[in-house]
């Protein structure tokens, strides 16, 4: 993984350039398409935001609709379609592993678009190559899943089982495992979506591949797998050697990343990677005022977003985002080191910043106090502490302090 960092003059330089190869409302005229500036009212072009290129990208709102990396895009924001497609280039190669040019993708509103994207495709692709119906297909994923896959299954008319894990590691339970195949085989399924998790909402933890895709081998199952990386996909990979759920596992076809978690941009932002071969299954051919036509969940979506994930991967480059999550890990450490020192138990996965402990372990109070999020507001089983940029050690300090009392 490498990719280098630009300075921060280059870096305006850069989305400038690509931003005076989009069409401007101000200077151009522009008769047919249903998008303007920012209301000026509310948003008025002040001096200082032509200087600042977020900003200025923001205020001349390029609509990066449909997928950059497959086939032809809308001519009028050529320019910062093409930081977009670095984007994607940087976050299916250098982070998840892939070969080059194997990978589509585009800046989705978030994980749950990503993952109801990669499960619609591959619905499709079986239905049209292989006249696979959708009452057919089921999905099988851990009960620490994400509910965007609930979503996705209802959505899409598709079987779905959750398998149990383990109560401190949180890995999957293989007797579970193959008792959930056989639930959605007896329900009429033959076609198998395995959903892996690279770092869980909850828990932070990393699925084994082998425990859902090994079963699915052994039985001549024919399976898809998508990882959820929206938490993990911007840590996990920064502090660790080797990335199991990457490209790199020729069985894993798509990937979910989050740039509004990690790489902390603004909400409404991830990525979404899927290999060759898989998005056309989901393009709406009656898009036909679309150049390249639309083959994405979200249809319209504000180029300012993937502009600033651009500027963010090249204000740091791989060494600055590896500094950064290694930081965080560290401060991760000392909480946990804390809670060693209070005979507190904890899960957390090692290169990860989040810590779960039990919610009888913590005081209400101090859940309260800290915002500490439990994994049910109606019956809480767990508290978690996720240690972002923000969290110093001071915080950490005090909590532990307060946790001793």
């Amino acid at each position: 993984m490498h990719w280098n960092a630009l300075p921060p003059a280059e870096i305006q330089r850069r989305v400038h350039r690509a931003l005076d190869r989009n069409l401007s409302y101000r200077t151009r005229t522009v008769l047919g398409l249903p998008g303007t500036l920012l209301d000026g009212e509310v948003f008025p072009a002040l001096p200082d935001f032509a200087k600042r290129a977020w900003l200025r990208t923001a205020t001349e709102n390029p609509n990066h609709i449909g997928c950059h990396t497959l086939g032809s895009s809308e001519p009028a924001f050529a320019g910062t379609h093409g930081l977009e497609r670095e984007v994607i280039a940087i976050c299916a190669e250098q982070i998840m592993g892939a070969e080059p040019d194997t990978v589509d993708g585009y800046v989705a509103s978030g994980g749950t678009e990503s993952n109801i994207q990669a499960i619609w495709a591959f619905r499709n692709r079986w239905a049209r190559e292989d006249g696979v119906s959708a009452g057919s297909i089921g999905l099988l994923c851990s009960e620490d899943t994400h509910y965007s896959v609930h979503k996705a299954t209802d959505l899409l008319g598709l079987h779905i089982e959750t398998v149990a894990v383990d109560t401190w590691s949180r890995a999957l339970e293989a007797r579970s495992v193959d008792a959930s195949i056989e639930r959605l085989q007896a329900r009429g399924v033959t076609h198998i979506i395995a959903m892996l998790n690279l770092g869980t909402t909850m828990f932070g933890s990393v699925d084994e591949a082998n425990a859902l895709l090994g079963p699915l081998e052994r039985r001549g199952i024919p399976f898809r797998a998508h990882v959820d990386a929206a938490f993990g996909g911007f840590i996990y990979p920064f502090t660790h050697d080797t990335t199991p759920l990457s490209f790199v596992d020729p069985r894993i076809d798509s990937v979910t990343l989050d740039a509004h978690k990690m790489l902390q941009a603004p909400y409404g932002t991830g990525i979404h990677l899927i290999r060759k071969g898989f998005l056309q299954h989901t393009t709406t051919e009656t898009a036909s005022y679309v150049p390249g036509l639309d083959c994405t969940l979200a249809g319209s979506r504000s180029g300012a977003n993937a502009v600033a994930v651009w500027m963010i991967l090249m204000t740091y480059g791989s060494e600055g985002g590896t500094a950064f999550c290694d930081a965080l890990v560290t401060r991760t450490d000392r909480l946990c080191a804390g809670l060693d020192s209070l005979g507190i138990r904890y899960v957390r996965t090692p290169g990860m910043n989040v810590v779960a402990m039990r919610n009888e372990d913590v005081p209400a109070e101090l859940s309260e106090r800290y915002l500490l999020v439990a994994d049910s507001h109606d019956d809480a089983k767990w508290r978690k502490i996720v240690v972002m940029e923000h969290v110093t050690d001071a915080q950490i300090d005090a909590f532990l302090a307060d946790m001793s009392r």
